[in-house]
């Protein structure tokens, strides 16, 4: 069993009365408000969301302990993880800047306010990096063992060695807030207690985020690692004797592509929506039309729609 704490029998409504802070987690996972009576596994299968995965991170968030891993998917953490980093940089972070905006004096008289909002913008830009790296390095990685193949210049062990906890700088902050800033204008003590309680939320969260990292997604990569090792190696990227491949001989970048060249997106177009290179989009490309034995974009229009990689209303007429 992944927990004692949760199962899948347990109502979802009561794990999230029990736990609130569960609520991002939801989020994150893609499920919505409006669970009624239903269950976790319910609530998880209506949703296309792993139960066991929700499980292992719901019960890890409550009581900080990984009790099992071997049923845990790797490409719904994965996900989950994703779409924990979009939360960071383009709510949470964002929204405590807007607060402080509020909450200081910004007008130029107060040099202690200014070094805050800068330490704080550099503090912005540290966590930027790091989740980028993740995103871009890190899952593009793991989305590659999912699909079989294992880089020789790359391993999780890497990943774990200099992965540091993000949480720190900002607890700096909330502590030279605390200790040192006296607001300039009557009536921001408020603002600044308000934003005080948000910077702890978050340093919080990223500490969480982070422990997450280090105790479930090392482990479950390290054991992908592992198996896609003791896979034959005739058996890797192997494709039907006909020359053409499923859509499941795709790796899920290698989708993401197909899904934008159909849609209408240049090479160049895909590589800065996808944060690559353009030469990775031109060897995606080569090797989509390897495994697929298509080399039209008319054909791979086709074969998106009917492979459900795309819609008939997202591709441009």
């Amino acid at each position: 069993m992944l927990s004692t704490r949760f199962s899948p029998n347990d109502r979802m409504c009561d794990i999230i009365s029990q736990e609130f802070h569960l609520l991002q987690m939801m989020c994150r996972f893609g499920i919505p408000l409006g669970v009624g009576e239903k269950t976790v596994s319910e609530v998880c299968e209506a949703a296309g969301v792993d139960t066991p995965t929700f499980l292992a991170v719901a019960n890890f968030m409550s009581n900080g302990t990984a009790d099992s891993i071997k049923d845990v998917s790797v490409k719904a953490l994965v996900d989950y993880l994703s779409r924990s980093h979009d939360y960071f940089l383009n709510f949470q972070l964002p929204t405590i800047r807007r607060k402080l905006l509020e909450a200081i004096d910004c007008s130029g008289q107060d040099h202690v306010a200014l070094l805050i909002l800068k330490f704080f913008d550099e503090y912005m830009g540290d966590v930027r990096a790091h989740m980028t790296f993740e995103d871009k390095k890190v899952f593009t990685y793991v989305r590659g063992l999912l699909s079989g193949v294992r880089p020789d210049n790359y391993s999780i062990c890497r990943f774990s060695k200099s992965h540091v906890g993000v949480d720190k700088k900002l607890q700096e902050l909330k502590n030279i807030i605390i200790k040192y800033y006296r607001p300039q204008a009557t009536g921001t003590d408020e603002l600044m207690n308000m934003l005080l309680f948000d910077i702890v939320s978050c340093e919080n969260d990223l500490r969480k985020h982070c422990e997450l990292e280090d105790a479930l997604f090392v482990p479950v990569v390290e054991q992908l690692e592992t198996e896609v090792e003791q896979q034959p190696a005739s058996s890797l990227g192997k494709e039907k004797e006909s020359g053409k491949a499923d859509a499941e001989a795709l790796s899920e970048r290698e989708k993401e592509i197909v899904h934008y060249a159909v849609c209408g997106l240049t090479n160049k177009e895909i590589a800065a929506r996808l944060y690559i290179s353009f030469n990775t989009v031109l060897t995606h490309r080569k090797n989509i039309s390897r495994k697929l034995d298509i080399h039209s974009l008319a054909g791979l229009t086709i074969y998106a729609i009917a492979n459900g990689i795309v819609n008939i209303d997202e591709v441009k007429k």
